[in-house]
Order: C-alpha cells, then sequence, then structure tokens
C-alpha cells in the first residue's frame, strides 16, 4: 500500500475473478447508485482490511462493514448479494465498529458453502461510498490474491485549493431528531429539498456511514432514515446560520400523511374462502362490475443506433412537458383546496428535477442507450434503492418513481395512453400510480384494485379524497382474472370477490340503490332547520379552510362556519400575510356564506404546524409546546395584525372570534382586553362574539370559570383527546385508540356544558366526533347545540338530528359516562340510537 494525503492504493481483500460494477447481478450495485467501485467473485473464505483505517459501521449480521482510509475515503466492503437475508448465519465478525485496523489484518470469517447455498450469489463487493471527493482507479483487471494492488482512490486535485477557501466560509451543524411519521421519504424529502433551496449555503444531511445533499430527494430518500432516527445537517455558506435553523425545523416538523383518519390497515391473510381474494382496504365502499386490467408500458429492445445529442433533446422536451402537466395538476389541487392532492404532485415535480435522476438518464444517454431505455433505466436502478431499503414506507414510495417512469415513457413513445374503460370498470392493475388514478377516475372508473401497493400510498391518499373504494395487496392473483368478469369489490372488507352470484349482484345493487336515495332524501332536506323531534332546534354549521369550503358548505346547507382555520393563509409561504391579504381573505368566507354567522379561529401554528418565516426553537414535545395561543404571548404582533384585519370585517356581527389552546382564564382576558383596545382605536362601539376553544383537559375543568368571560365554546375533540388520553393521535400503533367517544372525554364535555350553561353561554364541538353519527345523540344530551362537521356531512348530520328525542338523549347520555371503555360507549349508542 502506497498512501499519502490524497490517495490511498486498496489491496485486494478477497481472493478471485474481479468483475466490473456492470457485471454485478444486483440491480443496485450495478447502477452505481452506492458508488463506484470493484467486486470480486471469492474463492477463499475471508475478508481482509484493504488499507489502514478506521472501521466506522459494522452490519449487525455481519455480512458488510464500511472502513475510513487515512485519506478520508470511506469504503463499503459488501460479502455476497441479498446476504442481509442470511440473519448473520456463516459469518463471523473479527472486529467492532470503532476499531483501528491495519491493512491485510482479518476482518471477517464466513462459509462460502454455507452461504452460497442460500444466498443469489457470493460476488461481493468494494464500494467507494463519499465519491463526490474521490477519482477511482481500477489497478485489477482479471483475478487477484489477497493483498495484490486492487484500485487507487484519489482525493481530487481541487481539494488543498477547497480547503483554503474552506476557512473563509461559515459552516454549522446540528444534530436532529427525525420526527415525520415513517421516516424521511418521498413528501418530507420535498420539504426538505424545498428548504434547502431557499438558502446560498451547500447543505447535507449525513445518516450512518452514509451522507446526501439536500438538494437531491432521491439522495435523501436512498440514506433509508426512519422515523425517530438521528440525524446531522451541515450547512455551509454565508448564510448558514438561517440555512441550519430552516433545515432543523423542516426535520423535526411532524408532517401528516394525510388530513384524514387513516383507513384501517390490516395484515393480508391468506385466501380461506373459494372465488374470493382476500387485501387490505385503502379506501372504503361496495361496488360491483366489469373487472378492467392495466398494463404497464414494455419497451423494445434498445438498437443503439442513437445519435446522443437528438436522444438528450427528446427527453429534455418529454421531461418539459410532464412537468407541465404536473403544474397543471398543482395549481387545479391549489385551487380547490386539496392539499393531499397537491402534497403528492409537489413531491413528483421534485422527483422530475431531482439531480441525480437526471445525471443517471443523461449519462446513459451519452453512453449510447436510447432516451426510453435510459430514463426507464434510470428509475429502476433509484426505485431498485428503496426497495433494498427493506422499509414498507420506501417501497411505496418507489411507485412515485414508477409513476414518473411512465409518464414520460407515454410521451417520449408519442402514445397518449388512450383506453376506453367499460362503464362501471373495477380497474386491476399491478400497482397503479397517482396520475392512473386521476386519469381512471376521469373516465368514471368505480373502484380500483391491485396486487402489490399500501394502504398509505399516495394512490390510497388520493382514493380516499375521490371516494373511490380501493383494495391493495390482493397477490398476483388477482392479474389472472379474465378482462371483463364481473366481480364485487368489498373494499370496506379487503374482498374482491371473483364469481358473486346474480343474488349477491342483486343485494349489492340495492344496498348502494337504498344509500343513494337515502342521500338524495337528506340532500333535499339539508337546508331546512335541524330539529329534534321534541323541538330542540341544533345548529349544523361546517369546518372551512378556505372561501371555496364555505361556498361548499353554504350549497351543502350549513347553517354557518363552526370553525375557520386561518392557517391556509400562512403555510407555504416565505412570508407572513398582511393586514389587507388577511382582511381580504376572511371578507371572502363570510360573502360566501349569506347571511349566516362564521366563526374565525385565531392562527394555531406551532407544534405539528411550522412556519417558514417563523423560526421556532427545537421542541422535544412539540404537541406540548408553543402552539396556539401560546404563540400569541410569543409574537403579539401577528395576533394583532389578525385580530385588526377581523375587526374590518362587513358585517361585523355575523363575525366570533375563537381561542385556541387556551387553558387559564387570564389567557382569555389578555387577550379579550386586547380586543378591545383595537375595537377602540378602530373606534367601533361594539366588538365581535369573543369564544374559547376546549382543547386541553385545564380548559374543559375550567369550564364554568371561563363561561364567565367568554360568549361561547367551541370544544376540539381532536386534542381534547389525545391530551386526556395520552396518546399521539398520529401515532400508527394508537391512532385507534384515540377514541373521543371515551367516558373520560363524556365527562369533560358535560362538565363544559354544565360549566357554560351556568352563565347562559353556549358549546359547539368543531373536531371529529362531531361529524360522527354514532355520537351525535350522546352530544346532543350531553348539551350541546352547535355541531361543526366537515361540508359533505351537513345533510346526514341534519337528518340524524330530526329522528332524535331530546329529553330521552338526556336520559341516556349520563349513563354512558359510567361506562367503561371508548368500545362500551359505541355499543351502548348503538343499541340506544341504532345507525339504520
Amino acid at each position: 500500500m502506497s498512501n499519502n494525503n490524497n490517495a490511498v492504493t486498496l489491496s485486494a481483500p478477497l481472493s478471485g475473478p474481479v468483475l466490473t460494477l456492470g457485471n454485478v447481478p444486483d440491480e443496485v450495485f450495478a447502477s452505481g447508485a452506492m458508488g463506484e467501485g470493484l467486486a470480486i467473485d471469492p474463492l477463499n473464505s475471508c475478508l481482509h482490511a484493504p488499507c489502514d483505517g478506521e472501521i466506522i459501521h459494522v452490519a449487525r449480521t455481519g455480512h458488510a462493514l464500511t472502513i475510513r482510509a487515512d485519506n478520508g475515503a470511506e469504503l463499503l466492503m459488501h460479502l455476497g448479494i441479498d446476504t442481509v437475508e442470511l440473519k448473520g448465519e456463516g459469518f463471523a465478525l473479527l472486529v467492532k465498529q470503532g476499531a483501528r485496523v491495519s491493512l491485510g489484518q482479518a476482518l471477517v470469517r464466513f462459509d462460502l458453502d454455507c452461504i452460497a447455498r442460500q444466498c443469489k450469489s457470493l460476488i461481493s463487493l468494494i464500494i467507494l461510498t463519499n465519491g463526490e471527493h474521490f477519482d477511482v482507479l481500477p489497478l485489477a483487471s482479471q483475478t487477484v490474491n489477497v493483498g495484490e494492488p486492487l484500485m487507487q482512490v484519489i482525493a481530487r486535485s481541487t481539494a488543498p485549493a477547497q480547503t483554503a477557501v474552506d476557512n473563509s466560509i461559515e459552516e454549522a451543524s446540528a444534530r436532529v431528531h427525525i420526527t415525520h411519521r415513517g421516516g424521511l421519504h418521498a413528501r418530507p424529502a420535498a420539504l426538505i429539498r424545498k428548504t434547502a433551496q431557499g438558502f446560498s449555503s451547500q447543505a447535507r444531511l449525513h445518516y450512518a456511514d452514509k451522507s446526501a445533499a439536500c438538494d437531491s430527494l432521491i439522495g435523501l430518500m436512498g440514506l433509508g432514515i426512519g422515523e425517530g432516527d438521528e440525524v446531522r445537517v451541515t450547512c455551509r455558506g454565508k448564510d448558514c446560520e438561517a440555512a441550519l435553523q430552516a433545515l432543523v425545523a423542516a426535520l423535526s416538523a411532524p408532517m401528516k400523511e394525510e388530513h384524514h383518519a387513516p383507513a384501517a390497515v390490516t395484515p393480508r391473510r391468506a385466501n380461506t374462502e373459494a372465488g374470493v381474494l382476500q387485501g387490505v382496504c385503502a379506501a372504503p365502499g361496495l361496488v360491483c362490475g366489469p373487472l378492467f386490467r392495466l398494463s404497464g408500458i414494455e419497451l423494445p429492445a434498445d438498437t443503439g443506433q442513437h445519435s446522443a445529442d437528438e436522444q438528450l433533446q427528446r427527453l429534455d422536451t418529454a421531461l418539459e412537458q410532464v412537468r407541465g402537466e404536473i403544474r397543471n395538476t398543482l395549481e387545479h389541487a391549489r385551487q380547490r383546496k386539496n392539499v393531499e392532492e397537491e402534497d403528492i404532485f409537489a413531491a413528483h415535480l421534485a422527483l422530475l428535477e431531482d439531480p441525480t435522476l437526471l445525471e443517471a438518464a443523461t449519462g446513459a444517454i451519452e453512453q449510447g442507450s436510447a432516451a426510453t431505455h435510459a430514463w426507464r433505466d434510470a428509475i429502476q436502478a433509484q426505485c431498485a434503492v428503496l426497495l433494498a431499503l427493506g422499509k414498507p414506507l420506501f417501497a411505496e414510495r418507489a411507485n412515485d418513481l414508477r409513476d414518473l417512469q411512465q409518464r414520460v415513457l407515454r410521451t417520449l413513445l408519442g402514445e397518449a395512453w388512450h383506453f376506453e374503460l367499460p362503464a362501471g370498470a373495477i380497474v386491476s392493475a399491478h400497482e397503479l400510480t397517482p396520475s392512473d388514478l386521476l386519469q381512471l377516475s376521469a373516465q368514471q372508473a368505480v373502484g380500483l384494485c391491485m396486487a402489490e401497493g399500501g394502504a398509505t400510498s399516495h394512490v390510497a391518499i388520493l382514493a380516499r379524497g375521490k371516494g373511490l373504494p380501493c383494495v391493495v395487496a390482493l397477490g398476483s392473483e388477482v392479474l389472472d382474472v379474465p378482462q371483463g368478469q364481473r366481480v364485487v369489490l368489498d373494499a370496506a372488507n379487503g374482498r374482491l370477490e371473483l364469481a358473486p352470484s346474480e343474488a349477491r349482484h342483486a343485494q349489492v345493487h340495492q344496498i348502494r340503490d337504498a344509500q343513494k336515495l337515502r342521500r338524495q332524501q337528506q340532500q333535499a332536506q339539508a337546508h331546512q332547520p335541524a330539529r329534534t323531534s321534541d323541538g330542540v332546534g341544533i345548529e349544523v354549521a361546517a369546518n372551512v379552510a378556505s372561501s371555496a369550503d364555505a361556498q361548499t358548505a353554504f350549497e351543502n346547507g350549513a347553517d354557518g362556519v363552526g370553525l375557520l382555520r386561518t392557517e391556509f393563509l400562512f403555510v407555504d409561504r416565505r412570508t407572513a400575510p398582511d393586514e389587507q391579504e388577511q382582511r381580504q381573505a376572511y371578507q371572502a368566507v363570510l360573502d360566501a356564506m349569506g347571511d349566516k354567522s362564521v366563526i374565525i379561529r385565531t392562527i394555531d401554528v406551532g407544534g405539528d404546524k411550522q412556519l417558514d418565516y417563523l423560526p421556532l426553537p427545537v421542541e422535544a414535545n412539540p404537541v406540548l409546546g408553543l402552539r396556539g395561543i401560546r404563540m400569541a404571548q410569543v409574537r403579539p404582533e401577528l395576533l394583532d395584525q389578525q385580530l385588526r384585519a377581523l375587526l374590518q370585517l362587513t358585517p361585523l356581527a355575523r363575525c366570533r372570534i375563537l381561542l385556541p389552546m387556551v387553558s387559564e382564564v387570564d389567557e382569555l382576558l389578555e387577550i379579550r382586553q386586547r380586543l378591545d383596545e383595537l375595537c377602540a382605536q378602530l373606534k367601533l362601539t361594539q366588538r365581535p362574539e369573543l369564544g374559547v376553544m376546549i382543547e386541553v383537559p385545564a380548559a374543559a375543568l375550567m369550564a364554568e370559570q371561563l363561561a364567565e368571560h367568554a360568549d361561547f365554546l367551541s370544544i376540539g375533540t381532536n386534542d381534547l383527546s389525545q391530551y386526556t388520553l395520552a396518546m399521539d393521535r398520529d401515532h400508527a400503533g394508537l391512532a385507534a385508540r384515540v377514541d373521543a367517544l371515551h367516558p373520560a372525554l363524556l365527562r369533560l364535555i358535560a362538565q363544559t356544558c354544565d360549566g357554560a350553561a351556568k352563565h347562559g353561554r353556549w358549546v359547539g364541538v368543531c373536531g371529529a366526533l362531531a361529524s360522527d353519527p354514532l355520537a351525535t345523540p350522546a352530544l346532543i344530551g350531553l348539551g350541546v347545540s352547535e355541531l361543526s362537521v366537515s361540508p359533505p356531512q351537513i345533510a346526514e348530520i341534519k337528518d340524524r338530528v330530526r329522528h332524535l328525542d331530546a329529553a330521552q338523549c338526556r336520559q341516556l347520555s349520563l349513563s354512558l359516562l359510567d361506562l367503561s371503555s371508548a368500545k362500551a360507549v359505541r355499543q351502548a349508542c348503538q343499541h340506544h340510537w341504532p345507525l339504520s
């Protein structure tokens, strides 16, 4: 071994034939996605150190380790292909992580026969993982013995000059735990990329023995960072401190996968029933119809007779066309305030601009590939990287890359991909993509079923948003069902019935017709007041986040807006909206509601809702930190500006102001005094009604004292549930147990209503429980007089109210407080007030 500050000559760590990476039978290694290097098909049974250095990573299963050479080169040595599956069998580690080793030292002994019998291949890899700083020069081309020269790793010549510059460039770094659900997959990675692009500093993320530039979506996803993992962020440049602060906030801000309750996910069960395929529910519903199988694009063989310039131009043109299509989809999603759809396609747009992906495709074209094959191979190599991480969520996100593969290929091949769906078709496929779903929905498909896929995939989120029944993970058998065969898709139960009888078809049609008729009847009465059979009026209002939502709510018969979430004005932007912009947005909501009242909640950020222009300290437990009204105490100018905008609405009498996260009377009194001062400044003779959200147990327990100074109380059951039960409602393992019909929650609701009644105040519920028809009688019985629900459910909840007797609700609701669990409460509600 020769070694200086710049170059290290690596000796062969194994004996055997030498292969280039392109000849390795594994897409991930062969593509160079892991880095440059060589492979050896071993003839001996011991891995030796290729140089002096430090062991910086050791796989738990003993099949791989990484050594850092004295010049900083980091070399992964991976014994065999797919040997992680052996779980350590056949490997004996001779060193530990952190050990200093010498050239030729024995590192791992392995059983050649044992491994050869059980794994895909014995071919072993020597990969440079931090190749951005080094060049690799192979020195062996046929067969080597342990200790013979294998390759040279040379630090790039720019390094010394760069070092001189480094001393004058500011650097900053920090460690942070990833709080995004499921880890750093596509959408969180897109947020990190977007944040990094807002600064001139160069930012990198470091995890385990790997790192990636923050401007590479694929690089970030390829790190395989899971929820709760600790990473190091480094920033270099003039604005490194600001960049670091923004990136730490983005990395530690939980991102909800969706804004609706997730569909129930059940493990796939064996098909025990003849004629039925069992999968997992991704979006509920019951439909029947002919099955239409959708196939992917197959490319012809690549002849290799291409002009590289011409193929590069073709790819550029296709990419720009697809980017334009996605931008249009994004714009439509923004206009409809469809946050889930917007997030998904923003991530797709970021992927299409990802340097790792584009460099792989253009590099292949320059080596002689057709644009079609280069694009397909670049995508498949990156999919393989994600799949190799062995995490289901990352495997599902590989589907987003396949979506881009299909879209660009269709454009390159000149195929508009038009197909005619049979009327009322249920579409089957190996795995559908988000753009597939949008097109299928536009062509009036009635259901979707997939061989693969997951219930947290982007397709599942879109399907739920469009009310399109969808079952995933049905297995490859679904692809063998003959085209056009009539089937029943019982998505709620994850079933595809392949040979339903005529009687079953008739039953499905009957159930759907009955549901449709009932919805029509409910909708016909939606604009009428909701009164119980004994004459008690219940106001059924709507939860909205924009004037477009308010318009929908008004058309659906809302008696008012029970909750306007003003955060929609503050997120996804560089600066706060000014007073005029706020006033116009709130006035538009007021105008959309005709003569009905609108309850406007003051800005509720902090916790899981962070603002780019409002950097907050990283909190160990954000949901217990600076949230809601507490934020207003830290940044009073934000609330002052919002209150001034609200006080300029006309007619002001229809505007009510709601304060979030109040936990004590003094907080209410402080804001009420400030509101009075602002009214005096604006020469207003009367201030709007001021209400308090009851979403922490302290507020429910202090309801009587709060009601003395508030004009109304509104219960946010979502937060009240998680704070009362000490269960994070976004925790995958606990979400199903965070049930607002828990007797403890009902006791807090009862105490809130009793406290409010002593001062003649009314109480509403604006959390998800208000939209649950099973809970309606219990809430009325406990004293709630306003229910604020999602706009599509207004007619259903009003209909539910009309079939109830308020006196009976009061009598029976008190008995619910003594039950032992949410399950027991739900059973009792179903018994007392059955849902027909």
